[in-house]
């Protein structure tokens, strides 16, 4: 194993948090492989990459010697995560949770080295107890630090509602940790509690406790809110390779470098090599951009895959791809210029409202790159619009 700080070096690249520092380097000083946890409640059949940001420090981990344990929630996937909800999550049944357990599995593995992850669900040892467990469980944590949690007191304080059961999801997580003796355990910020609730459950039970690491919600292409299917502002690591490309391509060339780092195998010191090319001009961010989208594809469908989805989206957008009949049209700068009002003026789309959902869906692309603002006026310019897979047109703005 690499010494300790090396070690910190990669643990710490992108992490927002770690509890303890200095209790991690005593572990890590000891020179034994760690066991790090990470729990998916398998709630959704498709991950997408604000999912693989833990991911990508699972094989960190992996890759520094540790003992990877890739726990699925199919026992606390059936209680529904409280993190960050405004109400009740609608439970899920046994057989959608199973279906979509596989489902991760496969797409995890694109990322981590099988024989070298022990797979877990926790149904193992939580579907084995009764109630008298569950009732000694429960008595090892107080109403009012439950409350404490921030979700929790914001719907207790606005008359939410918040069922009991909600209340065991944190502690069937902890209680996953005193089972499996994790040494580490991660999550995104959004699951800090539920992660030291695990902590504090360890010494309770008279264990060493975890370390935790937290790592920050993955912005999703939009660049203003976390990725997210429902905002439809998100890359899903099971689309079609061209698909991925051309949304990773619409990503602002700042939160290029945050895509970079939290996703990217490339070193800390290569990537600040391409920015640095990219800041004194040596280096065009459309390429550094496309080598991280062509870097994704590969990793999820191939390098062939990665390869072939950068030249056909070249094909369209940068050398004369636009159809030869592509229709041309003008408008004024200002109302007239906006995106919804361009698609429904020119035919592209149905109506206004048709335009705004589709933009929002991510179907809409200005000079080959993706565009979900349907709200900021085209300055003036010429352009190439896309909106779906064969309508193009080129825009003058005046």
């Amino acid at each position: 194993m690499l010494d300790v700080e090396k070690q910190m070096a990669l643990i710490k690249r992108g992490a927002a948090e770690i509890i303890d520092e200095d209790e991690l380097r005593k572990k890590l000083s000891r020179g034994t492989p760690l066991r790090v946890k990470v729990g998916f409640d398998p709630t959704a059949p498709d991950l997408h990459l604000g999912h693989t940001v833990v991911m990508q420090k699972m094989r960190h981990f992996q890759d520094l010697g540790h003992t990877i344990v890739f726990l699925i929630g199919d026992f606390t996937g059936r209680i529904g995560d409280p993190s960050g909800r405004s109400a009740t999550r609608p439970p899920l049944t046994e057989e959608q949770v199973n279906a979509n357990a596989e489902t991760y599995k496969r797409q995890l593995f694109k990322i981590l080295d099988p024989e070298k992850t022990i797979v877990e669900f926790n149904s193992r040892w939580l579907g084995k107890m009764g109630a008298a467990d569950f009732i000694r469980l429960a008595s090892s944590y107080t109403v009012a630090r439950i409350l404490e949690r921030d979700d929790f007191s914001k719907r207790f304080n606005a008359n939410q509602p918040i069922a009991v059961h909600e209340f065991l999801y944190p502690l069937c997580q902890g209680y996953d940790s005193v089972h499996l003796k994790a040494d580490i355990e991660m999550g995104g910020t959004d699951q800090k509690f539920n992660l030291l609730v695990g902590r504090n459950l360890q010494s309770h039970y008279g264990m060493e406790p975890q370390c935790i690491l937290t790592l920050p919600l993955l912005v999703g292409l939009d660049g203003v809110k976390k990725m997210s299917k429902s905002l439809g502002n998100y890359v899903g690591i099971d689309e079609e390779p061209s698909t991925m490309f051309g949304k990773l391509m619409s990503v602002s060339d700042e939160l290029m470098w945050t895509y970079y780092e939290f996703l990217s195998s490339k070193s800390l010191e290569e990537i600040a090599a391409v920015k640095a090319g990219v800041e004194d001009g040596s280096v065009h961010p459309k390429t550094a951009k496309e080598d991280l989208a062509e870097e994704l594809v590969a990793r999820y469908h191939g390098a062939k895959a990665g390869a072939d989805a950068r030249q056909g989206f070249n094909a369209v957008f940068a050398g004369g791809g636009v159809p030869d009949d592509c229709p041309e049209g003008e408008c004024q700068s200002g109302d007239e210029s906006l995106p919804a009002v361009i698609l429904a003026t020119f035919k592209l789309a149905k109506s206004r409202s048709e335009a705004r959902r589709k933009i929002a869906e991510g179907g809409f692309y200005i000079d080959g790159e993706r565009c979900t603002d349907d709200k900021t006026p085209l300055k003036p310019g010429k352009y190439v619009i896309k909106f779906g897979k064969k309508s193009f047109l080129r825009l003058t703005v005046k």
